[in-house]
């Protein structure tokens, strides 16, 4: 047991050590990122980085676009995948399975062997540089993933509890809102701490689809660190640092959550 628990411990240190790497890499210039040991401490460190990049670089603009994209994609793709999860699991009708293979299928496409089909269909819509078209993007690609992780745990629920609400007088609309949504609130959770981590630290279709300042995400706020011939790194950490707090942050808090509703599903009864 206590050869497990070392092993645990050099793994954890591993993942660890990515962030603390981070973290002295943003608090230092382009002279000291290349001319210090990778884990040194610059000295003094230089918090005046990330005042630059907030100030500066307007990366308080881009991070309230990431918050709220991220926000609206999320409660959209949960609140349609519960949808098509119930209509899957507790409902009969003809072609449930014709529907159920194509999100299977949905799964096995290459996300961004579509960039070019959507640019076009985004284009037609007047929807390029426009935050909709990624909203649609996050919704229709995380959509898949999210009713099968909700599918093992909507085939564990009793239908007992649905035959009741029925003899009390129940609608559809109402069974599921007031009985089956809240029984799924574990993997509710562990969903949408997913869904905001693939929408977080989305790049590709936000530097395709936006152009303008006013939209820009943080992912792709970063390049403006970025010039011809400087480039501020010590900043560019500052924004990554910025940009990896709220996922790290949430998934701190709500990690039990996370692992409870991955395995309410697993066992019946």
């Amino acid at each position: 047991m206590a050869i497990f628990y070392a092993i645990l411990i050099i793994l954890a240190i591993f993942q660890i050590l990515p962030l603390v790497w981070l973290l002295f890499f943003s608090l230092k210039n382009n002279q000291e990122v290349f001319n210090t040991p990778l884990l040194a401490l610059p000295s003094p460190p230089r918090w005046e980085n990330y005042v630059k990049v907030w100030v500066e670089g307007d990366i308080g603009r881009y991070f309230f676009n990431s918050v709220w994209i991220t926000a609206v994609s999320v409660i959209f793709t949960v609140l349609l995948a519960s949808f098509a999860t119930f209509a899957l699991t507790r409902m009969n009708w003809r072609l449930k399975h014709v529907v159920l293979g194509m999100f299977i299928v949905g799964l096995m496409i290459p996300v961004h062997s579509t960039l070019i089909p959507l640019f076009g269909f985004f284009t037609k819509l007047q929807l390029i540089d426009h935050p909709m078209s990624i909203i649609l993007t996050n919704i229709g690609f995380n959509l898949p993933i999210t009713i099968m992780i909700l599918l093992g745990f909507y085939h564990s629920l009793p239908r007992e509890l649905e035959e009741s609400a029925i003899i009390d007088g129940c609608s559809v609309h109402r069974m599921f809102f007031q009985v089956i949504l809240p029984m799924t609130s574990p993997v509710i959770v562990t969903t949408t701490i997913i869904n905001m981590i693939y929408n977080w630290n989305e790049f590709v279709f936000v530097n395709t689809f936006i152009s303008s300042e006013q939209y820009k995400t943080l992912t792709v706020g970063i390049q403006n660190f970025i010039g011809q011939y400087t480039t501020d790194w010590g900043a560019i950490g500052a924004t990554l640092m910025i940009s990896v707090l709220p996922i790290l942050i949430a998934f701190f808090f709500l990690s039990d959550k996370i692992v409870e509703g991955i395995t309410a599903g697993a066992i019946k009864g």
